[in-house]
């Protein structure tokens, strides 16, 4: 996958895109992914007044960009090939598919002919025989399949949540971050956190890290696990954690345990495996503020990525400036969109946030 391009735009930006549908505490099945969330709006008064007062840290804001759009295009591995209807026909390798898309309120590009080529269409429909809610017009695919990034193999899945294991847009980060590890010119320790199936794990292995993968989800574990082994990375030190995220990052504090870089990308809401419950606007000041609390004092970076959220990535990008002043560094933030293939319209699947050190 080649290197994203990154557009600062000067537009005044849009509320957020909505995104995914999966859970990343809890549960391998996806609950906040892409797809058909509703355009955020800002956040409601309830959620609003649930939020505890906090104490802002001392010291100069670090610098900032603002919007700064995050663009993946078409290639070799991946491609959004059109999108419209409330649909978005993509090709994942050698394999087209049809999912929803919420956002795509305008009209398709591309005939119908090339809709109906495809290999899996995600239906919604139950299916009592247990391949879940996918139909497979040419021939029945398995559960798994093989597919690519940038040269890292991993398996894909055919999940019951319209959601494939791999979310083409955050290509911007995992190139950002590779560069970082590469160019650090030292060992570089990084923590991701609602890790999922791994594959910001694996490129952070490949470009030299040793990682540290956290996710609620036994399965998600374990599909994790697997996507190593495909990948032929199983000699990286990897440490695979099924746990509540929020607790293990409190946890490395107590401990003294310290990252370059921590990926945070969590869910709107979530529970944990032993019934903790995550909710976004509640929790994720404290876990930014963990996320700091856990740098090295040489760190990297801290990366944010919020899906199907009802607020404007100015929240978060307030959020990050105020819990990293007197870092130094740079604050980025914006939104990752995907450029359509048929027509060049960019589909944006949600709000991010980063801090970059000096």
């Amino acid at each position: 996958m080649k290197p994203p391009r990154e557009k600062r735009r000067d537009a005044r930006p849009r509320p957020n895109a909505a995104g995914r549908d999966r859970r990343r505490s809890g549960d391998a099945a996806p609950s906040h992914g892409l797809g058909s969330a509703p355009a955020a709006t800002r956040p409601n008064p309830e959620a609003a007044q649930a939020v505890k007062p906090r104490a802002r840290r001392s010291g100069t804001l670090p610098a900032e960009t603002v919007p700064l759009i995050l663009e993946v295009t078409p290639n070799e591995d991946y491609a959004l090939l059109d999108s419209g209807s409330g649909e978005k026909l993509e090709r994942y390798g050698p394999y087209r598919i049809v999912r929803p898309e919420g956002q795509a309120i305008w009209a398709r590009a591309l005939p119908e002919a090339d809709w109906n080529d495809v290999d899996a269409i995600f239906t919604g429909d139950t299916d009592e025989e247990g391949m879940g809610r996918w139909r497979f017009p040419k021939a029945v695919l398995g559960e798994t399949w093989p597919m690519r990034h940038d040269g890292i193999d991993y398996l894909g899945r055919f999940t019951s949540f319209r959601h494939v294991g791999v979310f083409p847009e955050q290509a911007s980060h995992w190139s950002q971050m590779d560069a970082l590890i590469r160019g650090a010119g030292r060992q570089v320790r990084v923590l991701n956190l609602f890790g999922y199936t791994g594959i910001a794990s694996l490129v952070a292995a490949r470009a030299g890290a040793e990682v540290t993968h956290v996710d609620a989800s036994k399965k998600a574990i374990g599909w994790a696990r697997e996507n190593q082994e495909v990948a032929r990375l199983g000699d990286r030190p990897i440490r695979w954690i099924c746990e509540d995220a929020k607790k293990f990052a409190e946890r490395e504090e107590r401990r003294g345990s310290r990252y370059d870089i921590v990926l945070l990308d969590p869910p709107a809401y979530g529970r944990g495996p032993k019934g903790e419950v995550w909710q976004l606007f509640e929790d994720l000041p404290d876990m930014v503020d963990l996320a700091r609390s856990i740098l090295t004092d040489r760190p990297l970076a801290v990366v944010l990525t919020a899906y199907s959220i009802r607020a404007s990535f100015f929240a978060i990008h307030a959020l990050m400036r105020d819990s990293f002043a007197g870092m130094g560094g740079r604050v980025e933030s914006g939104e990752l969109v995907i450029r359509e293939k048929a027509a060049g319209r960019a589909l944006s699947t949600s709000l991010f946030s980063r801090w970059v050190g000096a």
